[in-house]
């Protein structure tokens, strides 16, 4: 549930095919999200889910895997 609603706000956000994005998927190097594509990301999951995301703990969520861990303990 929340991996698939995750990768759907990927999907929006960084323009991929939702096939290519797994848990161990890394933000950067594979699915080609810059920076200001991961504020982005982190700031549509926070509206998404109704949480919110500290700086410091949205540098570390680099892989899909992660920010699904991190939903699913805020949630």
């Amino acid at each position: 549930m929340v991996f698939e609603k995750v990768q759907d706000i990927i999907v929006e956000e960084l323009g991929v095919e939702k096939s290519t994005i797994t848990l161990e998927s890394h933000l950067n190097d594979d699915l080609g999200a810059d920076s200001l594509d991961a504020v982005e990301l982190i700031m549509a999951i926070e509206d998404a889910f109704e949480i919110s995301v500290s700086d410091e703990v949205a540098q570390s969520l680099d892989t899909v895997g992660k920010i699904v861990d991190f939903v699913k303990g805020e949630k």
